[in-house]
C-alpha cells in the first residue's frame, strides 16, 4: 500500500503567527503594575530646578544654558551623582555670568530632598540663587593697526586713518558694559572693516581683555596686522567655454590697477551674473600672487545654456494678472550677439518683442536694436503701435549712456480717437545712480534724461522735440533709537518728473511718444496712466506736457524695541498732463503704506486715496528701478 506525503500544516501555523500578533499589545494592557510604574519612573525628571535672579534677562539666560539642565531627565540619576553635579552648577554658573560682564556674583546653591513625593512629582529640587554684582565696564580701549609688523613704512599714514576709523566705529567702546559676545562681535566687525579695503589678508594679531572682578573694569587691546595692501589685477575667466570671455570681462569692467574694495568685488561680481551668459559666478581675489600690487582675480564660472525659454505669471493692482514667455539666445549665428525675446499679456497690454545686443567693444559701447509691437490701454483707447530701435550704448558704475534711432507707428481705436501717425526720431538718453543701493536705496540721488528730435511721417511731416526728465533723492531726517545699540534713520524720499513734445499744435504725434500718468509708480490714488489730456466727450488722452511730484516719509517700525525690516510710509503725489502748459490741473493723491525688506527685493504696499477722483486704491509693487 502507497501512502501519500502528508501536506505542512501551513494554515494552522499562519492562524496561530496572525492570533499572536493581535493579543500581544492585548497582553500588556493586563498588566498594569510593574511596567506601568516604570513608564511613569521614565516620564519623570530627577529633579525640578528653580532659578531666582535679581535681572529677570539673567534669570532667562541661566535656565537656557546651564548645564545642569542636560540631567533633569535621567530617571536613575542618584542623590550622590546629584551632589557632585551642583558643585560643577555653581563653576558653571560663574561662567555664563561673566560671559555677561558679571565677574563677581553671589551664588547660592540648595538641594531638597522630598521624602514622599507626589507621583508625577521629583524626588529632589535645586534651587539657584543668583545676585549678580557690579557688570565690569570698558575702562580702556588699546587699539593698533600696523603694517606686516613692522615699525614703520610708506602706508603708516593710511593705516593710521583706517585705525581711526575702526576706533571710531569700534562696537565696544569706553564706558560700556562688558559682555564676551560684544567683545568677539567688535574684534570681529573691526577685521572686517581692515579686509573691505586695501588689506584683504589682514588678521588679528593678538587681542586680550584684562578683568579686574573687584573694581568692575576691563582693560580691552587688540592688535591688527594689515598685512601687504593689494590692488587688483586682470580678472581671469576659468570654468567658461561657450562664451568670449574678453567681451564678458568687458561686461564686468573689474576695476584693474584700482586699491582693492571689496564693494567693487562684488559689484564686478554681480554684472557677470546679471550678463545673462553665466548659470553661477563666483569671483576671488589670488591673494598667492607674486605682486600684491597687481593681484589677479578669479572668476569661477559655469556657463548658462545656449538658448532657455521661461515661462511667467504675475499680477500687479495696475495691470491684473499677467502671463509672459521669454525667449533667450544667448550667442546668435553668425552675429554673435544675445536675443532676449518676449511675449507677455495682462489686462491692459499685449506685446510682442525682441532685443539683440553685441558684447562691449573694447571702449565700453556695445550695439544694440529690438523691435515691438503691441496693444495698450492709453487713456480711453486701445492703442495699436510698433517701435523699431537700433544704436549703442555704455555702461559705467553709475552711468548709463545710449544713442539711437527709432521709428514709432500708432493707431487708435475707438469713437473720437485720434488720427493714425508715424514719426522717426534720434535720441540721446543718459542715467546717473549716485544710491547706497541701487537695488534698494536709502541714500543717495539718480537723475536721468532723455533728448529725441524727430519729424512725423504720415499723415503730414511735422518736426519735433521731445524731452524727459528724471529725479529721485532721499533725504535723511534723523535716527531712530531702535534699542540694543540698533539705530536706523528715518528719511524723506523726493521724487520729480518731468516732460515736453515740442511741435506744431496740429501735428499728429504717435500715442506712445505722448505722455500718461498715475498708478503704481507715479500718482498713487489713480489707475494706471488713467491721468492724460482731456478731449471731447471727456475722453482721456495722451499730452504734450507732463509733470508728476512726490513727497514720501519713511519711517522704521519698532516692536518692543527691537528692529525689524518693515517701515511706515505716508506720502503726497501729484501729477499732471495737458496738451498745453496753461491747461494744466494737478491731480492729488495721499495715503499711507507700508515697506518690506523682503529677500528679493523690497515690498511695497499703498493705500493711495484721489483727491479728484475720490477713489480708494490699494498699490503693489515688488523691486525697485531708476
Amino acid at each position: 500500500m502507497i501512502h501519500k506525503p502528508t501536506a505542512p500544516a501551513r494554515w494552522p501555523a499562519l492562524l496561530f503567527f496572525c492570533l499572536a500578533i493581535t493579543l500581544l499589545p492585548a497582553c500588556s494592557l493586563l498588566r498594569p503594575g510593574q511596567d506601568t510604574a516604570s513608564a511613569q519612573d521614565a516620564e519623570r525628571d530627577a529633579f525640578t530646578l528653580e532659578i531666582e535672579a535679581d535681572d529677570e534677562d539673567v534669570r532667562d539666560y541661566l535656565n537656557q544654558h546651564l548645564e545642569l539642565q542636560r540631567y533633569r531627565k535621567l530617571p536613575d540619576l542618584q542623590a550622590s551623582e546629584l551632589t557632585r553635579l551642583l558643585q560643577a552648577a555653581d563653576a558653571n554658573a560663574r561662567d555664563l555670568l561673566a560671559t555677561l560682564g558679571y565677574f563677581s556674583p553671589d551664588i547660592t546653591l540648595e538641594l531638597k530632598d522630598r521624602p514622599e513625593p507626589a507621583q508625577d512629582e521629583p524626588a529632589h529640587h535645586v534651587r539657584i540663587a543668583v545676585q549678580r554684582g557690579a557688570r565690569t565696564q570698558i575702562a580702556h580701549l588699546d587699539l593698533r593697526v600696523t603694517g606686516n609688523g613692522d615699525a614703520g613704512g610708506a602706508d603708516d599714514a593710511g593705516l593710521a586713518r583706517r585705525q581711526a576709523q575702526i576706533k571710531r566705529n569700534w562696537g565696544l567702546p569706553e564706558g560700556e558694559p562688558f559682555t564676551q559676545s560684544a567683545w568677539d562681535d567688535a574684534k570681529t566687525d573691526g577685521l572686517r572693516r581692515l579686509q573691505a579695503r586695501r588689506y584683504p589678508t589682514a588678521r588679528i594679531a593678538d587681542s586680550r581683555a584684562d578683568i579686574d572682578a573687584d573694581l568692575a573694569r576691563a582693560d580691552l587691546m587688540v592688535h591688527y596686522e594689515s598685512g601687504p595692501a593689494y590692488r587688483f589685477g586682470p580678472l581671469q575667466i576659468r570654468g567658461g567655454e561657450r562664451y568670449d570671455d574678453v567681451g564678458l570681462s568687458r561686461i564686468a569692467r573689474l576695476p584693474t590697477g584700482e586699491d582693492y574694495s571689496e564693494a567693487r568685488l562684488l559689484d564686478t561680481q554681480q554684472r557677470l551674473a546679471a550678463s545673462g551668459y553665466y548659470d553661477s559666478v563666483f569671483l576671488t581675489l589670488d591673494t598667492d600672487a607674486a605682486d600684491p600690487q597687481a593681484a589677479p582675480v578669479i572668476a569661477q564660472v559655469r556657463d548658462a545654456p545656449l538658448q532657455k525659454l521661461v515661462f511667467g505669471v504675475g499680477i500687479s493692482t495696475d495691470s491684473g494678472p499677467r502671463l509672459s514667455m521669454d525667449h533667450i539666445h544667448n550667442r546668435l549665428p553668425g552675429l554673435g550677439w544675445r536675443a532676449v525675446s518676449k511675449v507677455s499679456l495682462d489686462r491692459n497690454l499685449r506685446l510682442v518683442a525682441s532685443d539683440w545686443t553685441a558684447l562691449p567693444a573694447a571702449n565700453g559701447w556695445r550695439w544694440f536694436t529690438g523691435v515691438q509691437l503691441q496693444r495698450e490701454a492709453t487713456g480711453s483707447f486701445d492703442v495699436d503701435s510698433t517701435r523699431l530701435r537700433a544704436g549703442r550704448t555704455e555702461s559705467s558704475d553709475h552711468i548709463d549712456r545710449s544713442y539711437y534711432l527709432q521709428h514709432d507707428t500708432s493707431s487708435s481705436h475707438g469713437t473720437g480717437a485720434p488720427p493714425s501717425s508715424s514719426a522717426i526720431s534720434a535720441n540721446l538718453a543718459w542715467t546717473g545712480r549716485y544710491f547706497n543701493n541701487n537695488n534698494a536705496p536709502t541714500r543717495g540721488w539718480g537723475l536721468a534724461g532723455e533728448l529725441g528730435v524727430g519729424t512725423t511721417l504720415r499723415p503730414e511731416r511735422d518736426p519735433f522735440v521731445r524731452t524727459l526728465l528724471r529725479w529721485q533723492a532721499f533725504h535723511n531726517l534723523g535716527r531712530v533709537d531702535l534699542g540694543q545699540k540698533v539705530r536706523r534713520s528715518s528719511r524723506l524720499s523726493l521724487r520729480l518728473e518731468g516732460g515736453a513734445v515740442l511741435a506744431r499744435e496740429g501735428a499728429d504725434i504717435p500715442a506712445t511718444l505722448m505722455f500718461l500718468t498715475g498708478g503704481d509708480t507715479t500718482v498713487r490714488g489713480y489707475g494706471y496712466r488713467s491721468i492724460g489730456a482731456g478731449i471731447a466727450n471727456d475722453q482721456t488722452y495722451g499730452g504734450r506736457y507732463m509733470a508728476v511730484g512726490s513727497v514720501e516719509w519713511q519711517r522704521p517700525i519698532t516692536v518692543r524695541g527691537n528692529r525689524t525690516d518693515f517701515e511706515s510710509a505716508v506720502f503726497v503725489d501729484a501729477g499732471a498732463v495737458a496738451d498745453k502748459p496753461a491747461e494744466m490741473s494737478l491731480r492729488l493723491g495721499v495715503g499711507a503704506g507700508l515697506r518690506w525688506r523682503s529677500p528679493v527685493g523690497p515690498l511695497q504696499a499703498d493705500l493711495g486715496y484721489g483727491l479728484q477722483s475720490h477713489e480708494l486704491r490699494l498699490h503693489l509693487r515688488l523691486g525697485y528701478t531708476f
